[in-house]
């Protein structure tokens, strides 16, 4: 039997202001607008990227991939979660603290339409 390779490449998120949402993950988070297009009235597409990462996220108008009103809730590994919650609070988005648990090392945020984040520094035990 072929062995596939199963790579995750873009990840939809449901936003009521597709602005606002570019924005928050473009000019605050400051993570990549890889494509911004509006095809016609009622269909724009909008992918961004975390920087490093080999996963976009994608929103816009009448792409009808989530129903309105729903959320994501995606977790990201960062190599250190004191330095990712000093970079969100320097770019002034509201995020917890470090929270420590034994298998890693989390802080959480939320975009304004209630997608939530966790980024996750992994733990191995000693």
């Amino acid at each position: 039997m072929t062995q596939l390779d199963w790579k995750i490449e873009l990840v939809p998120l449901a936003v009521s202001d597709v602005d606002r949402a570019v924005r928050f993950y473009g000019e605050q988070v400051g993570w990549n607008v890889d494509f911004d297009h509006t095809v016609h009235e009622g269909l724009r597409f909008v992918q961004v990227t975390p920087q490093g990462s080999a996963c976009s996220i994608c929103f816009g108008l009448g792409l009808d991939m989530m129903p309105e009103g729903s959320s994501q809730f995606i977790q990201v590994v960062v190599p250190d979660a004191d330095v990712a919650l000093a970079y969100l609070k320097e770019r002034g988005v509201e995020c917890s603290g470090v929270d420590d648990l034994e298998w890693g090392r989390f802080v959480y945020f939320s975009d304004p339409d209630g997608n939530r984040w966790a980024l996750q520094q992994i733990v191995r035990p000693g």
